[in-house]
């Protein structure tokens, strides 16, 4: 049975991981996944459920030190007034 998406596929994993007896180090070999990333996948299966099993997105929440605005606005200006000057 071909599963509809990424997510649905991990769930089974996770039941099949979670079944008594079952050999997770065979079952990461058979579904060609590593092993931290199944216990990864059944850690946020037990905690969140299937909704858990999405992908997340690794963009950091802040970035505290990001330049401000102003000053890179400045430093374009500058660079747009010098044109040869080198990319370092």
């Amino acid at each position: 049975m071909p599963f509809r998406s990424k997510e649905e596929a991990r769930e089974e994993l996770c039941r099949l991981a979670l079944a008594s007896g079952a050999n997770r180090r065979e079952l990461c070999r058979q579904h060609k996944v590593q092993p931290s990333i199944l216990y990864k996948w059944l850690d946020r299966y037990r905690r969140e459920g299937s909704g858990g099993l999405s992908d997340r997105s690794r963009r950091p929440l802040s970035s505290p030190s990001k330049t401000e605005a102003e000053m890179e606005a400045a430093v374009l200006a500058v660079r747009q007034e010098n044109p040869v000057w080198g990319g370092r």
